[in-house]
């Protein structure tokens, strides 16, 4: 299958590049000065290296400084500069091949190696986004019996903490303990899922460490990315409730945090998951950010974006 094979060599330079930009992100993210919203953001990079193949060329490229040691750039459009069009490369890490478009590979074997591998890659991608679709269904399934209290809430005793399940008309589930004066804190942090869209970035990353199941970083990325996203999440909700309402936030999560859910799932995005003494340190130092910090940091997310997407030049 030597289109398959095509693909999957492809798909090993992404997941490479997408693992490097991915430790960069996680040594970002060690900084607490920076606020946990930017690093959501940030992670939207190695999402994109791990899907897209090309990128515009640029000379202040990270790859630029790397280029000439580690990798060879493979130009895809090369326009003179009087067109105003950025020029496309893309990077390839493996350097199997002596040509491409189709590849053609340096040996007989690295041929059949790329064959013989994209099969089982695809077998096994395959095999785990099903699986993660029969456990989502199953675990919808399993709460259609949730009874309904107002708007888009509902509350099940087979969970044990609060959580949104579903993507496009997305449900906010809250198990039978939860008391009324830590509600407001959680539709707050909910909410918040629900206006990002939170569940579906879930299943786009959940898809994308399926298809790079053979990348471990990719199984990794995917918990801090999920840590992240609540981080963010807890900053939001703080910013709408107050800076004088954190310790009682932080008082309903540890109330909601004690046990999993029987039917906890990676693609709901739950009130007391992903790591509580750390979101609790998190909500208990927020500050709120002021104007001149917000444009330092999008100046930061800009800039982080444009060395870490664009491409070395051809070579």
């Amino acid at each position: 299958m030597p289109v398959l094979a095509e693909i999957f060599y492809w798909v090993v330079n992404m997941s490479i590049l997408a693992g490097l930009t991915g430790l960069i992100v996680a040594v970002l993210r060690r900084i607490p000065r920076i606020p946990r919203f930017a690093i959501y953001l940030i992670w939207l990079l190695p999402l994109i290296r791990f899907w897209i193949p090309f990128g515009p060329v640029s000379r202040w490229s990270l790859l630029s400084l790397i280029s000439r040691f580690t990798t060879r750039t493979v130009m895809i459009w090369n326009e003179p500069a009087a067109t105003g069009v950025p020029d496309f490369s893309m990077t390839n890490s493996i350097q199997a091949a002596d040509s491409y478009f189709p590849i053609v590979y340096k040996t007989l074997t690295l041929k059949n190696l790329f064959e013989v591998s994209s099969i089982i890659w695809a077998v096994i991608a395959a095999a785990a986004i099903l699986t993660s679709i029969f456990l989502y269904v199953i675990t919808k399934r399993e709460l259609r019996d949730a009874r309904h209290l107002c708007d888009n809430i509902w509350q099940s005793g087979k969970i044990t903490s609060p959580a949104v399940y579903g993507i496009f008309r997305a449900k906010i589930i809250i198990p039978d303990f939860v008391s009324e004066q830590d509600l407001p804190y959680i539709l707050a942090h909910e909410k918040v899922h629900i206006r990002r869209r939170d569940n579906l970035w879930r299943v786009i990353a959940i898809i994308t460490a399926c298809l790079h199941w053979f990348n471990p970083l990719s199984w990794i990325f995917l918990k801090w990315f999920f840590t992240d996203m609540e981080l963010a999440c807890d900053s939001k909700a703080l910013r709408i409730l107050g800076e004088d309402r954190a310790k009682a936030y932080a008082s309903a999560l540890l109330s909601c945090a004690a046990g999993k859910s029987v039917f906890a799932s990676v693609f709901a995005s739950a009130f007391g998951g992903a790591r509580t003494r750390v979101r609790i340190e998190n909500i208990l130092s927020y500050k709120k950010l002021t104007v001149l910090s917000s444009l330092a940091f999008g100046a930061l997310i800009v800039a982080v974006a444009f060395v870490l997407i664009t491409n070395a030049a051809g070579g």
